[in-house]
């Protein structure tokens, strides 16, 4: 089965913007120009200008002599692109598959997508509809390639859809134009008299590639099919996408819960079959009013389980708004991993003890909370304390050495040493009180100290003396003088963490 490609064409895409910014402009003929060698040139014209003839092209003092009074608007270079891109994200809603057209078109990868509307038929008018009822002049048409949707779409007379294999005799009676030609090669056909493409389609190759070059037969072939044509995707397809439209708009929170369910099934499904899990997902939710709604789950772990996915959707859905309602579910896994299916499995064990439970209560809490919440960490190779301790990528990820018990650390490690000011009697000593925050702490045990030389291979420095501390309230502090004692000189004394 052949791929089916959809161009879509807006005759008036700029001005057709401004009029829906200033609607006093919708009968009133104006132009966009832009200076060309001294002179104004006009890219664009209104409906109520091209009626009384003036295109695109023409000198902009030529036209004001056609139509008194035509207002001529200074034309931004960049405008076209973004309009075509703000339009291109609103028909993802169709089809994931769309890549900009310059200046005026959108081109999208239609296979296996029109069944969900009814059909190929009822799937164009819909959109071609839409897009006129937002204040476009659209057209639109539908072939086997990008080449003969985008001549149909501009050139053609009859009907908009090109059945399979049916493009060659719908290119026939259209202009060369058609093809999307170099203006040199239009030109020297017409010269010829080749006014249709019906007319040279059947000339030799060496011919047509000896008068013409090699420019024209690339354009036939892929009006044609014979040879596939790159699309500039406006957005990178996720390898792991669901899509779910809708017959009617969806706005109650019912409804969402079985789409999600709907969508997580599939996907789910397609994740087991590879040995994957989610570890993130997207959902997008297409309003009819235009706007897209968006929220977003992450695992701890890889896993294709629908139930806890579907929990963690579930936290999120009283953000949603509907509004009019929704007409397309989108769910997208941009980040999966390998999945352990021994493991999977222990999600339908009862009493199963396994650090799954935990993935799920870690998952579940992160959802309500904040994913940046929740941290674990594992022991790192390094004798500093500051690079003692690295941050875990997921709950399943295994140390790669043994955490450091033979001398005490505390529970809680500031990220930077705090400075305190001491008292100290004996030098060399730790020191009688200290004060953090303006109070004071008199130490009334003390153990250490425990000298750790700065790792030298990476970074220059002091050594430290650490001391495990303990003040009248018999509370635990993990404090330190930096560098060697030198009498006659004052070290500085840091806070580096607190015990349990």
């Amino acid at each position: 089965m052949p791929k089916r490609f959809m161009s879509i064409w807006f005759r008036h895409l700029t001005t057709d913007w401004l009029t829906l910014k200033q609607p006093e402009l919708k009968d009133v003929p104006f132009v966009f120009a832009i200076k060309d060698h001294g002179r104004m040139v006009i890219t664009a014209t209104s409906r109520a200008a091209e009626v009384h003839g003036v295109k695109a092209g023409m000198v902009a003092a030529d036209a004001k002599a056609i139509i008194v009074g035509l207002q001529v608007i200074d034309e931004q270079p960049d405008r076209a692109a973004k309009l075509l891109h703000a339009l291109g994200e609103w028909c993802i809603r169709y089809t994931p598959i769309i890549a900009i057209d310059l200046p005026d078109g959108l081109i999208l990868d239609v296979s296996g997508c029109t069944h969900l509307w009814g059909g190929e038929r009822e799937y164009l008018k819909t959109i071609v509809l839409k897009l006129r009822s937002k204040g476009y002049d659209a057209r639109a048409a539908m072939a086997d390639s990008i080449g003969a949707a985008w001549a149909i779409a501009r050139f053609g007379r009859l009907s908009p859809i090109i059945e399979s294999y049916g493009q060659a005799t719908a290119l026939l009676p259209l202009p060369p134009v058609a093809l999307r030609l170099e203006p040199v090669i239009t030109d020297r056909l017409q010269k010829l008299g080749l006014r249709t493409i019906g007319s040279f389609i059947r000339m030799p190759r060496s011919v047509l590639r000896r008068r013409f070059g090699e420019h024209l037969l690339l354009r036939l072939n892929q009006a044609l099919g014979n040879e596939d044509e790159p699309m500039q995707l406006l957005q990178p397809v996720e390898p792991y996408q669901e899509r779910l439209p809708c017959m009617e708009p969806i706005n109650t929170a019912t409804g969402i819960e079985i789409a999600i369910r709907r969508l997580l099934e599939g996907m789910c499904k397609r994740l087991q079959q590879d040995g994957k899990g989610l570890r993130t997902g997207v959902l997008k939710c297409y309003r009819v009013d235009g706007k897209i709604e968006q929220v977003q789950i992450g695992t701890n772990r890889a896993s294709y389980h629908v139930e806890h996915l579907f929990k963690l959707f579930e936290l999120k859905i009283a953000t949603i708004e509907p509004a009019l309602g929704i007409e397309l579910f989108v769910l997208d896994a941009p980040k999966v991993d390998d999945a352990d299916p021994v493991q999977e499995r222990l999600w339908g064990e009862v009493g199963g003890l396994d650090d799954t439970g935990v993935a799920e209560l870690l998952d579940r809490i992160a959802g309500k909370i904040n994913t940046n919440v929740i941290h674990r960490y594992l022991p790192a190779q390094h004798y500093w304390p500051e690079r003692s301790v690295k941050k875990a990528a997921t709950i399943m990820e295994k140390s790669t050495t043994d955490w450091r018990i033979s001398r005490p650390r505390p529970t809680q490690l500031l990220a930077r040493p705090q400075p305190v000011h001491v008292t100290s009697l004996v030098p060399d000593y730790p020191p009688m009180l200290f004060i953090y925050q303006d109070k004071v702490h008199n130490i009334k045990k003390a153990d250490g100290p425990e000298r750790i030389e700065r790792e030298w291979w990476l970074e220059n420095g002091e050594r430290r003396d650490y001391y495990h501390v303990e003040d009248e309230d018999g509370k635990r502090y993990w404090i330190f003088r930096l560098g060697h004692y030198v009498e006659g000189e004052i070290n500085e004394w840091f806070i580096h963490g607190f015990f349990a």
